[in-house]
């Protein structure tokens, strides 16, 4: 159901007021693969109680990072795991506002580098792997929840997974739902704009019948009680069956701002149609555009960008004479913390 936006901000906002405000601690590891060759560098926001001095992580010449005490000891008792899943060409640090936001208020907030899609590893082979995208988060929430001494005790029953564009479609998949590489290649001659068909065409995930079962297969991880969706891609493929009858509560926030290659009514929005009407929300933000969920640029980013890569400019634009990014990432962090009350403490009853 879409929800009335002035009513859910304030709600949301005076739940996060009323929150306590913890110390932030961060590490990062690797996640040694000798199987399938597919290592995975994780980071991890986290509670503490220390008074260490912080510092800046993820800060850039392009964009704002978030301040942290790097190794400092978890806070006592249990919290709530979230896991960022990054979009296509992304990196960990996309949503470290959310993260930071989220780990002050008491959860413990994992992300990974997916190989083969992120900004610094493009490997042909490693994307056309596309299933291992939530196996990707499986072997996060098996890290942290193995490692209670360095990030702190995990409330095993409020595990949730968030996901931007790529990331959304990973979430999802972690949720329960299935994808049909026939149904989405069918959808794609239809609307052979979408930038979710291009991007599909790019990695080739369904090139041979090994890897179409693979993708067609089952990667639910039971552990995950809840997800959100910001502003996804591939959603087209999922089928209807499974998104009937996904077996956790769903967020999905869209970028209201029109676009030819990725419009809510055609991804976000159609997902939601297709979700149970009891345990999903939908929100569409008119002045977010599809970058509007990635760290705020500094300025002079664009610039930069656009000479670096004529295109990339878009990056750090959101909705025209809208609201600054900073302000619609306060009420995307305020939407999720809500949600996340309502769905998983709530034993997955909206």
């Amino acid at each position: 159901m879409k929800i009335a936006f002035c009513a859910l901000l304030l709600s949301c906002l005076t739940t996060l007021a009323l929150a306590d405000e913890n110390s932030v601690g961060f590490q990062s590891s690797t996640l040694p693969d000798s199987q399938n060759d597919r290592s995975l560098e994780m980071v991890v926001w986290y509670p503490s109680a220390t008074t260490a001095a912080t510092q800046m992580i993820g800060d850039d010449v392009v964009f704002v990072g978030a301040s942290a005490v790097r190794d400092a000891p978890p806070a006592a008792g249990k919290h709530p795991l979230l896991v960022l899943s990054h979009g296509y060409r992304g990196n960990w640090s996309n949503q470290i506002w959310l993260a930071s936001a989220l780990a002050q208020k008491g959860y413990i907030v994992a992300a990974i580098n997916h190989p083969g899609t992120t900004t610094h590893d493009r490997s042909p082979q490693a994307a056309a792997q596309l299933w291992q995208r939530p196996v990707d988060l499986t072997r996060a929430i098996d890290s942290v929840t193995a490692q209670p001494e360095k990030f702190g005790l995990v409330a095993n029953d409020r595990i949730a997974v968030v996901g931007h564009s790529l990331g959304g479609w990973t979430a999802l998949e972690i949720a329960g739902a299935r994808f049909d590489p026939d149904r989405f290649a069918d959808d794609c001659k239809a609307h052979p704009q979408l930038a979710s068909c291009g991007v599909y065409g790019k990695m080739n995930p369904a090139s041979t019948s090994e890897s179409k079962a693979a993708l067609t297969a089952d990667w639910r991880d039971k552990r995950v009680t809840a997800v959100v969706a910001l502003d996804l891609g591939l959603s087209r493929g999922m089928t209807d069956e499974s998104l009937a009858a996904l077996p956790v509560p769903v967020l999905v926030i869209a970028a209201g701002v029109p676009s030819r290659d990725l419009p809510a009514e055609l991804e976000s929005a159609n997902l939601a149609k297709r979700l149970p009407a009891a345990t999903s929300r939908y929100v569409e933000i008119s002045d977010a555009s599809h970058f509007s969920f990635v760290s705020v640029c500094k300025p002079g980013a664009e610039a930069m960008l656009e000479e670096d890569v004529p295109g990339d400019g878009i990056i750090c634009r959101d909705g025209d004479g809208g609201r600054s990014r900073g302000v619609i990432q306060r009420q995307v962090a305020s939407l999720i913390a809500e949600f996340l009350q309502s769905s998983v403490y709530e034993e997955g009853r909206l």
